[in-house]
């Protein structure tokens, strides 16, 4: 059968497509090589209980805010979600000190000036430039730490107000203003948890598909592109079985999707040269905690701790864990006790190498070992604000760089896609367009990453397909 369009990949960024094409009346079928859909969205299952993989909070959801027509339009503002404290939905803590970030813009400012007086005009100055965000034409050639810098002469405030960029990869050298601006303001706008995983999300944007006709394919995991006179034909997939359309999107990272691709007439091979050289941004490691029942009471905010107040360059050291989040999941019993914290904390490539040509579930004892001793020091430093946890643990998983590369196809395990860089803006924000003109990209690496992120971006491929139509 022949498809108008094709997407290849079932994370956030191809359902949306795909839910939005298909309620166009497009035939529309994704292709996803796990045998569950959703991508870094996907659940898990341990016994009874659902963990997340890559979902922890959203910002934006409130009438007039960044993300609340969009979700509203996707049909995501009817899923069960919870805002967090106004007064802090993330709690900085540095050494000793804790600092909330609050909700709202005035609020946000109004809140770290009481730690920081002395501060309080460049505070002001620093959320009407969250509130208005820029044009990325200007904002993404401005260097962000250097913005900071210049802007607050504390240089424990540029600290708090970067510590929940944890969410981000952190580069001194490199990271655009129009990136730490965006993956903040929404977030200070209105902060939300789904009660519930991730899956939700997945599944809801699924049944929209399936009723206006599409199809989700599991276990489909394509091997090559075949191009017919400048233009894509068709996909291969493992099992042998090909898929044609005249229209391909591609939700996978760019450097792989050009890879199957195996000649063109169309693709320079300066473009191929291009995409491949491309840096991307670091994995997470996250340690996943059953907690024993009524022993943690449920925090409506996220946690972020730090040995030092060196959030820009802490991922880079090698002597241990320099910092963590802590995220609860919502109690969907209703109880009053958590029993389910996530630890995450960034995890350089470096440390995944010695068993980068293995696979999940046979990585031999050593790499057991060194995930055990990582999540004994997420443990250790996360005890700074919850004391005692380690006797709390009823059991504990956890992931790395390679889990997600294993999963998720990214490249060395990045949790964030192509690194932005203020220095080669031509270079590092990439286009939905290809040089084929029936190929189409979307997802985290193009413009911005998170929930956010790969919304708007998948909304803009939408936008470049149904162009000139009513």
């Amino acid at each position: 059968m022949k498809y108008d369009v094709v997407i290849i990949g079932s994370g956030l960024g191809g359902l949306i497509c795909a839910r939005q094409l298909a309620q166009r009346g497009r035939s529309v079928v994704v292709l996803e090589r796990q045998r569950i859909p959703g991508g870094c969205l996907q659940s898990y299952r341990r016994g009874e209980l659902e963990f997340d993989t890559g979902l922890h909070y959203v910002g934006g959801l409130d009438e007039g805010q960044s993300l609340h027509d969009a979700f509203q339009s996707l049909g995501l503002l009817s899923l069960p979600w919870q805002r967090l404290d106004a007064d802090g939905f993330d709690l900085i803590t540095i050494g000793n000190q804790t600092y909330p970030l609050a909700e709202g813009f005035d609020h946000f400012a109004d809140t770290l000036a009481a730690f920081f007086p002395q501060e309080r005009s460049a505070l002001r100055q620093f959320v009407t430039m969250l509130r208005q965000l820029p044009p990325m034409e200007q904002s993404f050639q401005v260097n962000a730490y250097d913005y900071l810098t210049s802007l607050f002469h504390d240089p424990l405030l540029v600290n708090v107000v970067s510590a929940a960029a944890m969410r981000m990869e952190l580069r001194r050298e490199s990271l655009p203003l129009f990136t730490f601006a965006h993956g903040l303001s929404s977030y200070i706008q209105s902060s939300w948890r789904l009660k519930g995983s991730g899956q939700l999300i997945v599944d809801s944007l699924i049944r929209d598909i399936e009723a206006a006709g599409g199809e989700v394919c599991c276990q489909t995991e394509v091997c090559e592109m075949r191009e017919a006179d400048g233009r894509i034909a068709a996909v291969l997939c493992q099992d042998d079985r090909s898929f044609e359309g005249d229209l391909f999107v591609s939700d996978v990272h760019p450097q792989l999707t050009l890879g199957w691709l195996k000649e063109s007439q169309v693709l320079k091979n300066m473009f191929r040269r291009r995409i491949n050289r491309l840096k991307n941004t670091y994995g997470m490691f996250t340690v996943s905690l059953v907690l024993r029942a009524d022993t943690l009471p449920y925090f409506n905010h996220n946690k972020y701790v730090y040995r030092e107040a060196d959030v820009w360059t802490f991922s880079e050291q090698t002597d241990g864990v320099g910092g963590v989040m802590v995220s609860a999941r919502v109690p969907e019993d209703g109880s009053a006790f958590v029993r389910q914290i996530d630890l995450l904390t960034p995890l350089p490539w470096s440390w995944c190498q010695a068993w980068e040509h293995t696979r999940v579930g046979r990585r031999g004892a050593d790499y057991e070992q060194q995930k055990d001793r990582l999540a004994d020091a997420c443990i250790l430093l996360a005890e700074r604000v919850l004391p005692g946890l380690r006797d709390m643990v009823e059991k504990r998983y956890t992931s790395t760089p390679l889990t997600w590369r294993d999963y998720t196809l990214s490249p060395c395990g990045s949790a964030f896609g192509v690194r932005k860089d203020c220095r080669h803006p031509l270079m590092t924000m990439l286009s939905t367009k290809t040089p084929i003109p029936n190929l189409l990209l979307t997802g985290q690496s193009l413009m911005l990453h998170g929930l956010e992120g790969v919304t708007m971006t998948a909304l803009s491929t939408v936008e470049e397909i149904t162009k000139g139509e009513s």
